[in-house]
């Protein structure tokens, strides 16, 4: 029995060995060859793509169209997956490879039809952009074809991978604006449930002017001096304590100065860009080399895998980056029986079965329902000039003003766009889809006030400003515009400011600036905006110093920023969060009923919140407190006791590191369902560095997607710092190549390194591209 056994266990053994031997060749032969020769019909002459230590993509080409090809094979050979995720995400399709847990979100998506307004604009491209795209897709399919086994994410998840066509990269645009705008949509129906619920009065409350404010021309929105609404009792006795969810702050910082604020005379821009982060990062490294009208370029920065364009980079004239505007860019409107509506039906394909998702769509876009009342959405992104391939034009341009000219026609989320260029100007203006409305508003409309003609043009009539006085630019994802142009772009959901201000007064504090100057602006996490609220929050404590001696000396010495062993900040920071939730709880609860929250305008809070710490309204208070002190200490215990039960097991205060509680964990999305594959698939953890509203932004999975700093002309001392690797193979060595030094705060080069790798593609005979 026992020798039966022992064969058992052996020949189990045996086939868990070959097994996982047979899982680890799949996964290794699924790797693309990244030294080689291969031919193809689709380009007109030799088209080389190198890889350096880091993996960046090294394209050389005769002509554009063929240098599309080669950055398309890279993508393709390197990011697939990545490049399938965005492009179904934007059309609802993601249910077919993850099955009924991803159809609540393809509905929420396939209410904007993106592939159907995909393949109109797809059919009205200018030849010169449909050749370069057709280009793309082709290098990409070739690239996909070549590989003898699929790539590791169709192994695991029984995919198959679909061609890529044209359209596709017009969707990862799409994908794009539902990350940069989509707070944008439900801001605006939070606030029309606000003034419904609770009145004007409320609602203008809510959202009144920060302090904070950091607009180009210093222009100033006067602060409030309304008095604060009453809370009815009946409010204060249902409210249910709930957290407020504030909303990722997907944007960016940059910045430029002038030359005679450079160490070498040479205008510079620095910009980092805010998003969610996921494993593989979502930007590329490439290079790409080519020759136009007898001239040779050389584009060097970071592309979105899906579309053929350097998005961040420099031409060697002129340096380009980006920073979600936040101009509002939607409207609600409020439409009656009288409005005229039709069904339009979407099939959602599933693994092996579909279905049909009906949408109501008015003249005003498609309708939505809360409570009694629909709402129709008009969005720049319904809108025909929401997607072009404009931005391809940035790799010709030769000065700021060029860049400036062609920002008004770009197709793409609107952007404060920032340029310096090799002959000393720096420039300023938003970039982007704009409808040319003037009325717009934070709470939805009535059908006689929406302006359709003006919905359907584009604004091509939008701010700059070029060289100012003072030689310093910023932007934080707050308002830079104007109080006058402010009128009429909008508000759509500006951050709350902070960020900017502190941006904008370090520019001013020294008057010669080096790239490592700005290297340190971009990892600057003092925190001045939570300065204020340590200083609240010690003079609660100091009511019963014996009590809270320990928080008290913790507090004191939280050394004022968002550094790793900071536990004072941690316990700042949480009580700030907790005192907002617990104060607008009211609201929260009543909101929730019809599936709204104040969510999308917490950041927006900070304000009234203050004008109810210093005025302690009674209205607002619950019968269980006594004072605003008993109030305000109960939060901060509240806020104490979830750090301790969450991120320490002794209940010592001291583990409440703010390294640890904000510990930054890039993941998988593999591994977030299967955890057993997190070691195989996600970034290391990283001890916490920075925080909201403070230049060196940092979460738990969100931050600065690339460190990017460089000065046209000088490129050989310019800075891309990227999070992560360049391929989304587990098993490639540029899957982690760069992660390190992002994550120890060093920077890694823009410009190539040593070549390491070469595949040459070469025209076939009967090549159709000659």
């Amino acid at each position: 029995m026992h020798r039966k056994i022992k064969i058992a266990l052996l020949a189990t053994s045996s086939l868990a060995a070959v097994a996982a031997i047979g899982t680890y060749w799949a996964f290794s032969s699924s790797l693309p060859k990244l030294s080689d020769s291969v031919n193809s019909p689709q380009v007109s002459a030799k088209v080389t793509l190198e890889r350096d230590r880091l993996g960046t993509a090294i394209i050389s080409a005769d002509n554009r169209q063929d240098a599309a090809y080669g950055l398309g094979y890279a993508h393709g050979q390197d990011r697939f997956f990545q490049m399938d995720l965005l492009r179904r995400n934007a059309a609802g399709e993601l249910a077919e490879i993850f099955g009924e847990k991803a159809l609540e979100l393809d509905k929420r998506r396939r209410f904007h039809q993106l592939r159907k307004r995909a393949n109109t604009i797809a059919a009205t491209l200018p030849p010169q952009h449909l050749a370069l795209l057709n280009s793309y897709a082709q290098g990409v399919n070739d690239a996909v074809a070549s590989q003898k086994v699929t790539s590791f994410e169709y192994l695991v998840t029984g995919a198959t991978p679909k061609p890529w066509v044209v359209a596709d990269s017009l969707l990862v645009i799409f994908s794009m604006y539902l990350d940069l705008q989509g707070n944008t949509i439900k801001r605006d129906l939070a606030l029309t449930q606000v003034e419904n619920l609770f009145g004007a009065d409320m609602r203008q409350f809510l959202t009144q002017a920060s302090h904070y404010q950091a607009a180009l021309d210093s222009s100033l929105i006067p602060l409030s001096d309304a008095d604060i609404p009453a809370l009815d009792p009946i409010l204060l006795s249902r409210a249910v304590a709930r957290d407020i969810t504030e909303p990722v702050e997907v944007g960016s910082n940059n910045w430029a100065v002038t030359p005679a604020l450079t160490a070498n005379g040479k205008a510079m821009l620095s910009d980092d860009m805010h998003l969610s982060f996921a494993v593989p990062i979502i930007w590329y490294r490439a290079q790409l080399n080519y020759q136009q009208q007898q001239q040779s370029v050389q584009l060097t920065g970071v592309s979105l895998p899906g579309a053929p364009a350097i998005v961040v980079g420099s031409n060697g004239r002129v340096a380009w980056g980006f920073t979600n505007a936040y101009i509002d860019t939607a409207d609600w409107i409020a439409i009656d029986a009288q409005t005229p509506i039709y069904i339009e039906n979407e099939t959602i394909a599933l693994a092996d079965s579909e279905v049909n998702y009906e949408i109501e769509i008015s003249p005003y876009g498609p309708v939505k329902q809360l409570g009694e009342q629909k709402y129709a959405l008009a969005w720049v992104a319904h809108q025909p000039y929401a997607v072009d391939m404009n931005l391809l034009e940035l790799d010709a341009i030769s000065t700021v003003e060029e860049g400036i000219e062609l920002a008004s026609t770009m197709g793409i989320p609107v952007q404060n766009m920032l340029l310096v260029d090799d002959s000393g100007n720096a420039a300023w203006k938003p970039a982007g889809a704009f409808p040319s409305r003037t009325n717009p508003s934070d709470v939805a409309l009535v059908p006689i006030d929406f302006q359709p003609v003006n919905w359907q043009q584009a604004n091509q009539q939008l701010p700059s400003v070029v060289n100012p006085e003072q030689g310093r630019l910023w932007s934080g994802n707050s308002r830079v515009v104007s109080t006058k142009d402010h009128q009429r772009l909008g508000d759509g959901g500006y951050a709350l400011g902070a960020r900017s201000v502190q941006i904008r007064d370090r520019l001013f504090e020294a008057e010669s600036f080096a790239v490592d100057d700005f290297y340190q602006l971009q990892l600057d996490n003092q925190a001045r905006f939570l300065q204020a609220w340590q200083t609240l929050l010690l003079s609660q404590l100091e009511r019963q110093p014996q009590l809270y001696a320990k928080d008290i000396e913790l507090i004191k010495d939280w050394q004022a920023c968002a550094c790793a062993d900071s536990v004072g900040y941690t316990l700042v920071r949480y009580f700030r969060s907790q005192l907002i939730d617990n104060t607008f709880a009211p609201l929260e609860t009543e909101l929730s009923k019809t599936a709204i929250s104040l969510g999308p305008i917490k950041r927006s809070l900070e304000p009234a919140m203050w004008q109810l710490i210093e005025q302690q309204p009674a209205s607002w208070l619950a019968s269980r407190h006594k004072t605003w002190a008993d109030f305000m200490l109960t939060s901060y215990r509240e806020s104490r006791d979830k750090l301790l039960a969450n991120y320490s097991e002794r209940g010592e205060l001291t583990d409440l590191t703010w390294g640890k509680v904000n510990q930054l964990n890039i993941q998988h999305p593999f591994s977030k369902q299967i955890p057993m594959l997190s070691g195989l698939l996600d970034m290391p953890t990283v001890t916490g560095f920075g925080d909201s509203y403070m230049p060196a932004v940092q979460g738990r999975s969100f931050g600065a997607s690339q460190r990017f700093i460089v000065q046209a002309g000088d490129e050989q001392n310019a800075i891309m710092t990227v999070p992560g690797g360049q391929s989304g193979h587990p098993l490639s060595e540029f899957y982690r190549a760069g992660f390190d030094e992002y994550a120890t705060q060093q920077s890694t080069p823009l410009l190539p390194g040593e070549v390491i790798y070469q595949l040459q593609i070469l025209p076939s005979v009967n090549s159709s591209a000659e």
